[in-house]
């Protein structure tokens, strides 16, 4: 509940603040200057300063700082600083309970993981977005709330893999897919994907093909693993059929 501000008040000063005594519950000096700002004493004596207003016909409560790490000047310069926000519409308070309730990026990975990838995405696809997530992303960001990572993190990240660009790209999208998801989930706010604007690295794919004297090699080693059991013919046969054809070898598991 709010103050009562029909109750004396005095300027919230040292002296003041060192006068206010703990007693069996929890009480207050409330400012005379600026309305809403005090300092809460436990029973214990432990002194804190506060700030309580109203927003969208809400009570907010805040904490500020400690009596000592802040002085009375520091902390109402900080209160009146707050209560420009709220005038503004903002809710300081309610802002900062929802980055303390805010998942960090190792909840983000596994909630993207069930919700998203294991519904929409071929089994190639989830088993390639969870190496990302368990290899690259958790280890480096994993303990960041969500709200927190910003465009140096992501680039950080994206830099440190360097000498695999393919990967770092496939980092890149994968946590370029999560924020997006992230503000579809009310983590983030709109637009605010930090994946934006870090440039991908460049690729070069690596093609080459196999010599006569190599497919001749190749094909005698194949026949030669399915007569001493090392193969069977149906992994021999399949790898005849991606040298003839040129299928995927995705295409030919699945015939």
């Amino acid at each position: 509940m709010l103050p009562n501000f029909d109750a004396p008040m005095t300027k919230i000063t040292k002296r003041s603040a060192d006068a206010l005594r703990p007693q069996q519950t929890e009480c207050f000096l409330w400012d005379s200057e600026l309305r809403g700002f005090g300092l809460r004493c436990s029973p214990k004596g432990k002194k804190v300063f506060v700030l309580q207003y109203r927003q969208n016909g809400r009570t907010r409560r805040m904490t500020l700082g400690p009596y000592g790490a802040l002085s009375p000047e520091q902390a109402r310069d900080l209160a009146r600083r707050n209560l420009g926000d709220v005038a503004k519409g903002d809710d300081p308070s309610g802002e900062r309970q929802r980055e303390r309730r805010a998942p960090n990026i190792s909840a983000l990975c596994d909630r993207f993981i069930d919700e998203h990838v294991m519904l929409r995405c071929k089994p190639t696809t989830q088993r390639e977005y969870r190496r990302c997530c368990d290899l690259f992303i958790k280890p480096k960001i994993g303990t960041l709330r969500v709200q927190a990572v910003t465009r140096p993190d992501v680039a950080e990240l994206h830099h440190a893999l360097r000498n695999k660009p393919y990967q770092a790209n496939r980092v890149l999208g994968v946590l370029s897919k999560m924020f997006n998801l992230a503000e579809i989930w009310g983590l983030r706010p709109d637009n605010s994907n930090p994946t934006r604007h870090v440039p991908k690295y460049a690729e070069h794919k690596r093609e080459r093909f196999l010599d006569p004297d190599e497919i001749k090699r190749l094909w005698a080693t194949l026949d030669q693993s399915v007569e001493d059991g090392t193969q069977t013919l149906h992994v021999a046969t399949a790898f005849k059929l991606l040298l003839l054809t040129g299928c995927r070898l995705t295409e030919i598991k699945t015939l």
